[in-house]
Parts: structure tokens; C-alpha cells; sequence
């Protein structure tokens, strides 16, 4: 139930109650009692129907959402996402990229909320981190490979290092219910399998909130082990005017030790701000355990939000945060002490035939309220 929708209708059934019983308070006559019990039991009546109305047909749950329709591009391979009769996204998987993934992203006004860069560039873009490729999933230590990382800038020498996400087939689509599930393969540079990957995303959208819940189930082909390691699990790579303004160039690791350097540019626009639930504002959020993360930012006049809620069942809930100034906004539920050197050590291993499930959802709506995303996280389950 959504009690922020019926709260006002409850407050001032109560503030009426209030002010009429303070009028016939100083009155000891039965009939005024009466009169007093007859007049609360009427207000009881009229403002609970309100209430149950409102929970009929003004909850989250129940509000009229917009019609969602896929459009399967075999030849482009994709599959393009619309809601409401306007371009969502597109559930891409080319060959030229080591992963399937959620590209370009739009906002509900049909704001771009994606970098365009390796696939589409778009001018004063960063151009770090090819592998940055819209919404995507996957883990930079998998039996020792590095999937994460996988990019056509990795030299042909250093493949064996890396694991690639192979794509299989559409599984099924459902619009009914703005749902779309998909199969591929975890990899080797030989090709041996290691993992089957089934995920399902379901979009949906109402006003100007716009959600992708991705279910992502792995299921071990062979004995699979997970190590503890930043580079994971959920990632968005966002425009620029949700990055931070920086003043100097910036080095990252990743997680074969290659050293990244992001260049300052025009901060002309740029002005996004992470804050996550515990309150923690900024790049501090980076290494932090959290049910959610948002990233705010005013894209050419308009506010925008993009949250990440993580999942009370995921392995290690809450996850810790991924999300950097220059763009990547992830989250991370197999982080450990690469992310906190005082966190617990995170392994986890799979034997053939067993499984794992990670749920996450995206929500991209305006200027969200930590109340309104407190919401969200509590009706994701």
C-alpha cells in the first residue's frame, strides 16, 4: 500500500475529528454525546471510502500504466523498448561489443541519459573506458578472467586475461507485461562456456517515471568461482551532464592493473550529484554499502533522477557502490575488501548445475524525494 498517496485524506479526517470534538467538549448532555458519536461515525464513513478509492485506482500499483512494445531487429540486432508510443531503449547485442546491453537510454521527455561513446560519440564526450556501454551486467573476476574489463581495446595477446557474454537467442517477449527475456553464454577466449546467463527485463512507465527491473539468473556450465573485486555488477555509463564537475584529470586501476586517466573537460552543463539512502553525498558514496544510490542532475532545463535499488535477496545486501564522478554508476554485490579493506572476505562458488540470482531496478524519473525512492525500494521485493 502506498501510504504517502492516502495520507492526506487520513490527516484531515483526523483534524476534522479533533475540531469537532473540541466543539461539543464542554457539553455533558447525552444527546450531545450522541450527536458527537453520529457526526464522527459519518466523517469515519466519508473519508475511509476516500481512501479506499484512492488505493484502488491512485496506487503505485494500480495506476494506468503506459502500453510497452517491442520492435525485434534481427538484421541491427536489437530489440527496441517503447512505452507509451515513444523510444525507450534498446536491448542491444552486436558482434563488435564483449557483452549485450541497454543502449542508448531515454528519459520519459526523451532525454538522453546514456553516453553515446564507443557506439555513437557525441561531441565533449569522455572517451574512457570503451567497455562502458550502456546498462550491462557483468563481474571482473570469474574464475580468474576479467569480463568486466573485455573490450575491443584489449590487445589480441591479453584475451586469454578476459571472459566475453555470448549472445544466444530471444526468449521470449511480453508485452502485456513489458517483458523481455533473453539467453547467452559466459565464455572463455576458447569459448568454453562457464556460465548460462537467463535475465528478464521488465520496463514499465507511468508520467514521467520510466523503470527496468532486471532479473539476471547464472547458471554453472562448470565449477564457477566469484571473487571479491570492484569491478562489477550492474553498470550505466551517463551522459555528461550527469557526471561531476572536475577541476584536474583523474587515474583509475582496473583490475589487471591497467592505469586509465580521465582528462578534465568543459564543465560547461555538467553538474550531476550521487547521494545515496544513508545520506552520503557525492564520490564519497563510492565503497559504501546501500539499499540505493541516486544520481541527480538538470539535463537542458529539466531535472532528472536515476536511482539504483539493489535487492533484499541479492548475495550481500545491501551492495556496495560503484559510482564514480566521471560517469560510471554502478553497483557492486561481490565488491568485499576491494571496496572496504575492513569488509568480510566474498567468495562465492558454484558448482555445475547450481545456480545464482541478482535482481536490481533502474527507476529514471524527476526530482525524486528520498521518501519517494524509500518507497520504491520497499515495494521492490
Amino acid at each position: 500500500m502506498n501510504f504517502q498517496l492516502v495520507k492526506p485524506a487520513i490527516l484531515l479526517y483526523l483534524k476534522s475529528a479533533l475540531k469537532i470534538k473540541h466543539q461539543y467538549q464542554p457539553f455533558s448532555d447525552p444527546d450531545f454525546k450522541t450527536l458527537l458519536k453520529i457526526k464522527l461515525l459519518k466523517m469515519k464513513k466519508r473519508y475511509m471510502t476516500t481512501v479506499a478509492l484512492l488505493l484502488t485506482f491512485g496506487s503505485i500499483g494500480a495506476t494506468p500504466k503506459d502500453k510497452v512494445e517491442f520492435k525485434n531487429n534481427e538484421k541491427d540486432k536489437k530489440v527496441e523498448v517503447f512505452v507509451g508510443g515513444k523510444f525507450f531503449t534498446a536491448f542491444i547485442y552486436p558482434d563488435n561489443i564483449e557483452k549485450q546491453s541497454l543502449y542508448p537510454i531515454m528519459s520519459a521527455s526523451g532525454k538522453t541519459i546514456t553516453r553515446g561513446y564507443p557506439l555513437n560519440p557525441r561531441s565533449f564526450e569522455r572517451t574512457d573506458h570503451p567497455h562502458h556501454v550502456g546498462l550491462w551486467f557483468n563481474f571482473g573476476d570469474v574464475n580468474g578472467l576479467d569480463f568486466w574489463n573485455n573490450s575491443y581495446a584489449i590487445k589480441a595477446a591479453d584475451k586469454p586475461k578476459y571472459g566475453t557474454v555470448v549472445f544466444k537467442k530471444i526468449v521470449s517477449e511480453n508485452p502485456a507485461r513489458g517483458e523481455l527475456v533473453t539467453s547467452s553464454d559466459w565464455v572463455d577466449v576458447n569459448r568454453k562456456v562457464l556460465l548460462n546467463e537467463e535475465s528478464s527485463f521488465v520496463f514499465s512507465g507511468t508520467g514521467n517515471l520510466r523503470t527496468i527491473e532486471r532479473t539476471t539468473k547464472l547458471t554453472a556450465v562448470q565449477q564457477v568461482t566469484f571473487n571479491e573485486n570492484k569491478e562489477g555488477l550492474i553498470g550505466l555509463r551517463v551522459d555528461r551532464a550527469f557526471e561531476e564537475p572536475v577541476t584536474k584529470p583523474e587515474k583509475f586501476l582496473d583490475a589487471q592493473g591497467n592505469m586509465t586517466e580521465v582528462a578534465v573537460l568543459n564543465n560547461e552543463g555538467v553538474n550531476g550529484v550521487y547521494r545515496n539512502a544513508e545520506g552520503v553525498k557525492g564520490g564519497d558514496v563510492w565503497g559504501k554499502r546501500t539499499p540505493w544510490v541516486a544520481l541527480r542532475a538538470t539535463k537542458e532545463g529539466e531535472v532528472i533522477t536515476i536511482v539504483i535499488l539493489d535487492h533484499p535477496k541479492n548475495v550481500n545486501y545491501p551492495a556496495w557502490s560503484h559510482a564514480r564522478g566521471y560517469g560510471l554508476f554502478a553497483t557492486n554485490n561481490m565488491g568485499g575488501r576491494m571496496m572496504d579493506k575492513n569488509a568480510a572476505a566474498v567468495k562465492v562458488v558454484l558448482k555445475p548445475g547450481e545456480t545464482i540470482v541478482f535482481k536490481h531496478k533502474i527507476l529514471i524519473g524527476g526530482d525524486m524525494t528520498d521518501a519517494e525512492i524509500n518507497t520504491f525500494a520497499k515495494e521492490f521485493k
